[in-house]
């Protein structure tokens, strides 16, 4: 008899293309993963990824087969989570989905106050979304509004985020600010693009954008060292060499004790509103204020 888990495996490989990060969406071991897939493979009888040094790339029947099943999967999630809902009435339970060095900055350190359930995921925005419409989260923090017609939905902007440019406090910037002072922005660029950069896979969008806006032109250059998440950056910086580009509240406690330097805002200002963008069919209201004040007293 075919194992359930086997199919929720295949999809998020099919979904995440890595077995790595099908690890880690599922909260399970990487080799339990191949486990799921090599039984499924085993019972079906087709190979439904080809692989690859990077990449688990479908099959034409792991294509065929994602698409029987995606939909079965995803209301069996939805089930799960309502199921879930009505049978903890005593403990309320809420889902959040946020960036994983939001979470680390300004909920972790109250987790320990709160007096119900709390289930945090990361991911791209977009997926993140996908799973409050799906009824899967009830809260999501993002910078990125979607207009749905007949959503259940809302989305209430709470603070903005500025893109800034930091340098490690052993980084010689003196070059870069003679030529700040004297908005000379075609030098400015050539000595940034002397220095090493930092930056991060799900903040390359941040990157470009800041650049651009400021230079009016794509940055001709990729930065050196490209890592998992901002909170790396910052460590890699910390009383080190380099330049990053990074939103202004994930480094205000560094800068405060001068650990990292704010080198520069921009001559114009690279921000993001964020959003609270929560279910209007939410039960746990209560539960949901709680988390939105947290929010809202550490991001004025």
């Amino acid at each position: 008899m075919v194992n359930l888990e086997w199919y929720r495996t295949f999809k998020e490989i099919y979904e995440n293309g890595t077995l790595t990060k099908a690890s880690i969406a599922l909260y399970a071991s990487q080799p339990g993963v191949s486990v799921h897939l090599n039984a499924l493979e085993a019972y079906v009888g087709k190979k439904l990824f080809e692989r690859t040094s990077r990449k688990m790339i479908p099959t034409e029947d792991g294509k065929f087969l994602y698409e029987y099943i995606i939909e079965s999967l995803k209301k069996l999630e939805i089930a799960e989570q309502h199921f879930k809902k009505t049978t903890q009435e005593k403990n309320p339970s809420l889902n959040i989905g946020m960036c994983s060095e939001m979470f680390q900055l300004i909920i972790e350190p109250e987790i320990r106050k709160l007096d119900f359930d709390l289930v945090a995921r990361f991911g791209a925005h977009t997926d993140l979304i996908k799973d409050l419409n799906n009824g899967i989260l009830d809260l999501v923090i993002t910078p990125k509004k979607q207009n749905e017609k007949k959503s259940l939905v809302e989305y209430i902007p709470f603070s903005k985020e500025r893109i800034v440019l930091i340098a490690g406090n052993k980084t010689n910037v003196t070059k870069i600010q003679k030529h700040i002072k004297s908005k000379n922005l075609s030098k400015l660029e050539d000595e940034l693009r002397q220095n090493v950069w930092y930056s991060s896979s799900n903040e390359m969008e941040h990157f470009r954008r800041f650049w651009f806006e400021n230079f009016n032109k794509k940055p001709t250059f990729k930065p050196n060292y490209i890592l998992p998440n901002i909170t790396s950056i910052i460590r890699c910086l910390n009383n080190g060499n380099g330049l990053a580009l990074v939103p202004d509240f994930l480094c205000q406690e560094q800068i405060l004790s001068n650990e990292i330097n704010l080198v520069w805002e921009g001559k114009v200002e690279t921000e993001n509103t964020l959003y609270f963008a929560s279910r209007t069919d939410l039960k746990y209201k209560k539960e949901l204020d709680t988390i939105k004040n947290i929010f809202t007293s550490k991001m004025k």
